[in-house]
């Protein structure tokens, strides 16, 4: 038996108390997209502000000289003649606009929401991934350092929020190779007891780094890999 009680349902159980009924909380009101939709110029403004900033920071060999504190963004521009990228080495010539690989370095804890605002300012997660990545690239035969260049832009403070969106903005806008179609560049060791897996198509065109020799799980061939990234200059 239900009744009502002032403004709440409620039901007389066999034994005569009474309990609330618990309202549906899917029924409170119909369906309506346009109230969920989230538009704001001045947040698109504020990201092509970031990037024009991006674009106009000074180009260092990789990895930078002096090491640095921050987080961030960064890029890797290649300007050597080896095939399959000497595409760059032409695209490049006269200024540094096509990046082959972009990606961020965020503060410790950024994922679990475990940083504060000063934290990001003293590590130096930015500096240590770009020396990472050139320990990657010296472990490869068949790529030089010396072709290799970068760019980095820090943040700091509450700002340190818009790294994955500024790294988002840019990949789409530039589309990297190594981002867009070569995956695995960024790849850490996956550790004991994961080695079944495949190595990353770029260790595929790329071998040499140690790590990458242990896994053991099918990848496409070389060739086939290759031909892509000459339909990606296409």
């Amino acid at each position: 038996v239900e009744f009502c009680q002032g403004s709440e349902l409620r039901s007389m159980s066999k034994k005569g108390t009474s309990r609330p009924v618990k309202a549906n909380p899917h029924s409170a009101e119909p369906f309506e997209r346009s109230k969920h939709v989230y538009a704001n110029d001045e947040f698109v403004e504020l990201v092509k502000d970031a990037v024009r900033f991006f674009n106009g920071t000074p180009v260092h060999r990789l990895p930078p000289p002096e090491k640095f504190r921050g987080t961030g963004i960064y890029a890797l521009y290649y300007t050597g003649l080896s095939d399959p990228y000497s595409k760059y080495a032409e695209l490049n010539r006269l200024a540094y606009d096509f990046p082959i690989y972009l990606g961020k370095a965020v503060p410790k804890g950024w994922r679990q929401a475990r940083t504060g605002d000063s934290n990001d300012a003293q590590s130096s997660e930015l500096h240590t991934r770009l020396r990472e990545h050139a320990r990657s690239i010296e472990q490869v035969p068949s790529l030089s350092l010396e072709d290799f260049s970068c760019r980095f832009m820090i943040f700091e403070g509450a700002s340190s929020d818009m790294i994955g969106t500024l790294e988002a903005s840019v990949i789409k806008w530039k589309r990297p190779l190594w981002n867009s179609f070569l995956d695995g560049f960024g790849n850490h060791d996956p550790g004991k007891g994961r080695y079944q897996q495949a190595k990353s198509d770029w260790d595929v065109v790329h071998p040499g780094r140690a790590w990458a020799k242990k896994c053991k799980g099918k990848t496409p061939s070389r060739g086939n890999i290759l031909k892509g990234i000459l339909n990606f200059f296409d």
